[in-house]
């Protein structure tokens, strides 16, 4: 059964279109038309479905015990996908465009809001995502202990975060990014804050020497990029001819069967780690 969001949030409020928003609100590290940017290209990304079809993986493995609450999601791509596959969903995104276009995809709960801004009561999610949300966090660590609060005893938490500050570039700073991670660091966090990790792993193995040679060593060498982040993002999700397509295909079904295994891989572009709240660790 749907969650009642008026039950376990105290700061929100049904609107007549259909949003449950926030009545205070607080500004975010990310661009104002950074939803809308990626809104645009989300359905035709090999990136955006290549970590959609690792995340729907990792929950068959790993499934969320009751609601999923996907924190700053976005256009609600991601929700969407695991809506589709099953689950119910909670789309927690503070940012209107991203909001809007999530109730667009078929989100049947939307709150439009920070996660803190919204009140939830203490201990009452099952389930949390963060896909590339807490690198736009300055304190990681005390936002993830924020999160441990808000989580039922043992609930889950999914992760994704870009990966390796040597691939740092001009992209990272225009996405309001603090930081990139490894595994180690990521799990050391998490460790810190009160989670116990259950698996690790790095996801978009074919990209870091594309990301080394194309984005983090031009940055080094102060090399400024001609085209607009909006036009290098376009591009950066497309692919090319049919070979490179063929290829891109071989090289992401690998991987989701390797992560369907339940292997892990040593590199990556992006990090993905799924972990419980530990219940006698309860985070204040």
């Amino acid at each position: 059964m749907p969650v009642n969001l008026s039950e376990i949030a105290s700061n929100i409020e049904l609107r007549p279109d259909g949003l449950w928003c926030a009545r205070t609100s607080s500004g975010v590290s990310y661009p104002e038309d950074g939803n809308q940017n990626c809104f645009t290209i989300e359905d035709s990304s090999f990136w955006f479905r290549h970590r959609n079809a690792s995340l729907v993986e990792l929950l068959k493995r790993f499934p969320p015990e009751g609601t999923f609450f996907d924190i700053g999601g976005g256009n609600g791509y991601v929700a969407q996908a695991i809506q589709d596959a099953g689950w119910e969903v909670v789309l927690v995104e503070p940012g209107h465009a991203g909001a809007q276009n999530a109730r667009k995809r078929g989100i049947r709960q939307v709150v439009q809001a920070t996660l803190g801004d919204a009140h939830f009561l203490p201990a009452t999610l099952p389930a949390v995502g963060l896909f590339d949300v807490i690198e736009h966090i300055e304190d990681d660590r005390k936002f993830l202990q924020e999160v441990h609060g808000f989580l039922k005893a043992n609930g889950r938490i999914y992760i994704t975060v870009p990966a390796f500050q040597t691939l740092w570039s001009h992209e990272d700073e225009e996405a309001g990014h603090w930081r990139r991670y490894t595994l180690r660091s990521l799990s050391d966090t998490l460790t810190a804050s009160g989670f116990q990790i259950e698996f690790a792993t790095y996801i978009f193995g074919f990209l870091p020497f594309g990301i080394l040679l194309l984005r983090a060593l031009p940055f080094r060498f102060g090399i400024t990029p001609k085209r607009t982040a909006e036009e290098r993002m376009r591009i950066d999700h497309q692919v090319g001819g049919k070979l490179q397509t063929k290829a891109l295909a071989y090289l992401m079904e690998r991987e989701l069967r390797r992560l369907a295994s339940g292997r892990m891989s040593r590199i990556g572009g992006s990090c993905l780690v799924v972990a419980r709240a530990n219940s006698s660790e309860r985070s204040t």
